[in-house]
């Protein structure tokens, strides 16, 4: 098969308030809130979208608060995305640890195993969080005036999932995702989706044999998303992914973009994202974020969804 995945899309995690998660990511990260929506399968949850300035898929967090909604913390584990990685330059290091105390978020400060400076800590809903310090990513931050150019989240630069088969899930995205191995150590191999292990195309199996699987919930990653270039290239993945009789959704249509989902061998959900059309889809460029933005099978009931959504600012 050609290729076809291009790297990460995004990833979503379920979170407990709505605010703590803004001022995090936005307040303290320095991302850009690119969309302000609504979960579209539970419409009285918000769904935020964090990136660079466009959202560009590869720069995209996005959560779900579920605070107050009866939602159980999540246990983390084997079969779930364990650490997000975002890539900041190598020569920031110093100004996100200054940042971080600062802040009063604490951190260990220690290279990964591949030898990269990092910073692991949690965000407010128990996340696991790291900043890893490249050479080298082209991409083009969100700045603003106390984040320079410099310093700023370049995005998304891998997802770490525990695994206790790890052949099953190499066979996967050797075979179905492009992915080439990159490196190991300490248990854990790097792959690089769409043919080269670069920020924003990293995804790293940890072998994890005797670890009890993960539980959904609170502070866990819900799943991983990649992209694709074309509905006609996620079509494509569908039929060939459920050829190899992994049972694969119908293409959903997601506002800013189509998402197919299933999961791998190991249980990660995995979903398969569009590139296009993007989130300027409803809303200018310089204004993404501002204003709630609702599908339009929900806007009849605009005025219900805000009034049972919290108050957020930013």
């Amino acid at each position: 098969m050609d290729a076809l995945i291009r790297g990460l899309h995004h990833v979503t995690a379920t979170v407990t308030d709505a605010q703590a998660d803004l001022d995090f990511y936005v307040g303290l990260l320095g991302q850009r809130l690119v969309k302000k929506t609504v979960n579209f399968d539970n419409p009285g949850v918000y769904h935020f979208y964090y990136g660079n300035e466009a959202g560009e898929p590869g720069t995209i967090m996005t959560t779900f608060p579920y605070a107050g909604m009866g939602v159980r913390v999540g246990t983390k584990g084997a079969g779930q995305v364990e650490t997000t990685s975002f890539s900041v330059p190598a020569a920031a290091m110093d100004f996100w640890r200054a940042r971080l105390r600062t802040a009063g978020v604490p951190f260990t400060d220690a290279p990964t195993p591949f030898g990269e400076p990092s910073l692991r800590f949690d965000d407010p809903s128990g996340l696991r969080i790291r900043l890893v310090g490249v050479a080298a990513d082209d991409r083009t931050p969100w700045t603003r005036p106390d984040i320079p150019a410099g310093q700023a989240i370049r995005g998304i630069h891998s997802v770490a999932m525990p695994v206790r088969l790890p052949a099953a899930s190499v066979t996967l995205l050797t075979g179905m995702m492009d992915a080439v191995k990159a490196d190991e150590a300490a248990g854990i191999e790097r792959f690089g989706i769409g043919g080269a292990a670069r920020p924003g195309a990293i995804v790293e199996l940890v072998h994890a044999a005797d670890t009890a699987p993960g539980v959904n919930g609170l502070g866990t990653v819900h799943h991983v998303a990649f992209a694709v270039a074309t509905p006609e290239d996620q079509r494509r993945m569908q039929r060939e992914l459920r050829a190899m009789g992994l049972q694969v959704t119908d293409v959903m249509d997601r506002q800013y973009f189509t998402s197919i989902y299933f999961r791998e061998p190991n249980g990660v959900l995995y979903e398969i994202a569009t590139m296009p059309p993007g989130f300027a889809i409803d809303e200018p460029l310089a204004t993404l974020g501002r204003d709630l933005k609702l599908p339009p099978w929900e806007e009849t009931r605009r005025a219900l969804i805000e009034q049972h959504l919290p108050p957020v600012t930013y």
